[in-house]
C-alpha cells in the first residue's frame, strides 16, 4: 500500500500517453496520492478531464494556471512529492532535462524538485536507440535519475523493436520499490552472470549463442535494488548496466572462468544464468580464414566448467544455476542440481513462448536440492528476478 505517499506524474506527449491513466489508477488502488502535469502536446493526446476523475485532483497543463497553492506552483509540487515519474518519458522531455532546459511546466518542476525522479520513456525505436538520446539518458542516470526500461514489441507506427512504454505493474513495481524499498538483502554480496560468450574462429568470426542478458541483468538489478552489493559479469549484450552495480565484462569463456574465479572469494551468493560456450575451436586464426573448394572441419574442445567448479568450492555459499532446455527439461535441471552441487536450479523450455532468449518475459521451474518443485508462469523478468532473490532468502545460512 501506498498510503501517505505522495507521487507526481508527468505526461508528456507521446502516443503512450493514455497508458499513463491505467498508471494512475493501479496507483489510487495502492492509495497512493497523485497530482498529474500535462504538457500542452499531452492534452492533444488526452483530456485533462480524464486525469481529473482519475486522481480526484486537479490536473496543471500550464506554467500560468491559477495556482492551488499559496506558493509558487512549481516549487509546491516538487515539494511536496516523494517520488515524480514521467510516463511516457518522450525523447523531448529527457533532451530537456539532460540539457538542464526548463521551459515548461513539467520540465520545470523537474528541475525544482529533489525527490527520486523516475523516467519511463516510450517512443519509436529508431529514436530510442539514436546516439544523442542514449547519451542523454546516461547523462542523467550518472546525475540519479532513475529510468525503467522501456518494452519490445510492435509500435504505434508499425515498426518492430524497443521502445513500447513498460508494463504498468513493471512501473508499479519500481515506484514501490523506490519509495518503499526492500532491503532484505542490505550487506550481502552477490555475483551474477549474464549473457552469451564468444568463442573466435579467427579475426572475423566466432561461435555464441542467442542469450541477451535480460534475465542476468534482471537479477543484477533486483539484488541492487534489495540493498545487495552486486557484481555483475557479463559477455557481449546491448543493454545498459543497472544502476549501482559493479559491472565486469568479458567475451570468452575462459575470460568468464577468470573474472568468476577472481571474484568468487568474497561472495555470499553466485547465481550463473550467463549462457557459456561448452566448446571453443582448438586453434584460432589470426587472420580471415579464406573461402576455398569443400568443408571446412573445426576442431572444438572443451571450455572451464565453472558451475561445476564452483559446486567444488562453494563452501557454506548459496550457488544457483540455471537450464535452458528444449527437452526433458525437468529430469535434466534435477540431474544438474546434483553434478553441480546447486542449492537450486531455474530451468525452462526455450521452446515455449515467452521464455528463453531476447524476450522481455520467461516461464521457469525452480527446483532445489532437496527435490522441492516451483512453477512460475509466464511473468517479466525482472518479477521472476525477484521471486528468485526470494528463494534465496529462503535458503540463506546466517550471513
Amino acid at each position: 500500500m501506498l498510503e501517505g505517499i505522495n507521487i507526481l506524474l508527468g505526461v508528456t506527449g507521446g502516443i503512450a500517453a493514455y497508458k499513463a491513466c491505467d498508471i494512475v489508477s493501479n496507483l489510487k488502488k495502492l492509495k497512493a496520492n497523485i497530482d498529474v502535469i500535462m504538457t500542452k502536446s499531452a492534452t492533444e493526446m488526452i483530456r485533462p478531464n480524464t486525469f481529473r476523475a482519475l486522481s480526484r485532483n486537479a490536473v496543471i497543463t500550464d506554467t500560468f494556471n491559477t495556482p492551488r497553492y499559496r506558493d509558487i506552483e512549481h516549487i509546491s509540487l516538487a515539494q511536496k512529492a516523494h517520488v515524480l515519474l514521467v510516463a511516457p518519458a518522450t525523447a523531448n522531455i529527457i533532451g530537456k532535462v539532460a540539457g538542464g532546459i526548463a521551459d515548461d511546466m513539467l520540465s520545470t518542476t523537474i528541475m525544482a524538485s529533489t525527490a527520486k525522479v523516475i523516467f519511463a520513456p516510450a517512443m519509436n525505436t529508431k529514436m530510442y536507440e539514436n546516439e544523442i538520446v542514449q547519451q542523454n539518458i546516461k547523462k542523467l542516470i550518472s546525475l540519479g535519475y532513475l529510468f525503467i526500461e522501456p518494452a519490445s514489441g510492435r509500435l504505434a507506427c508499425g515498426d518492430t523493436g524497443t521502445g513500447r512504454l513498460a508494463d504498468t505493474n513493471k512501473i508499479i513495481e519500481f515506484i514501490i520499490a523506490t519509495v518503499k524499498p526492500n532491503r532484505d538483502f542490505e550487506g550481502i554480496k552477490i555475483l551474477v552472470t549474464a549473457g552469451p560468450t564468444r568463442e573466435s574462429i579467427d579475426s572475423v568470426r566466432f561461435i555464441s549463442n542467442y542469450s541477451t542478458g535480460k534475465m542476468g541483468y534482471s537479477i543484477a538489478e533486483a539484488g541492487f535494488s534489495r540493498g545487495a552489493q552486486v557484481t555483475l559479469i557479463s559477455g557481449p549484450t546491448n543493454l545498459r548496466p543497472p544502476t549501482g552495480v559493479r559491472l565486469i565484462k568479458i567475451n570468452t569463456a575462459l575470460e568468464m572462468y577468470n573474472a568468476v574465479m577472481n571474484n568468487f572469494e568474497e561472495q555470499n551468493i553466485i547465481i550463473k544464468s550467463a549462457a557459456v560456450a561448452d566448446y571453443r575451436p582448438e586453434t584460432v586464426s589470426t587472420c580471415k580464414i579464406k573461402k576455398v573448394e569443400g568443408n571446412l572441419n573445426l576442431t572444438l574442445v572443451r571450455t572451464p566448467d565453472i558451475l561445476g567448479e564452483l559446486g567444488r568450492m562453494k563452501g557454506d555459499r548459496i550457488l544457483v544455476g540455471f537450464a535452458a532446455e528444449s527437452d526433458n527439461v525437468i529430469e535434466n535441471a534435477k540431474d544438474k542440481v546434483l553434478k553441480k552441487n546447486l542449492d537450486f536450479i531455474v530451468a525452462n523450455d526455450i521452446t515455449e513462448e515467452g521464455a528463453g532468449f531476447g524476450t522481455d518475459t520467461n516461464i521457469v521451474t525452480i527446483i532445489d536440492r532437496n527435490n522441492n518443485i516451483e512453477k512460475i508462469e509466464k511473468s517479466d523478468k525482472i518479477d521472476i528476478a525477484h521471486r528468485i532473490l526470494d528463494k534465496v532468502k529462503q535458503m540463506t545460512r546466517g550471513f
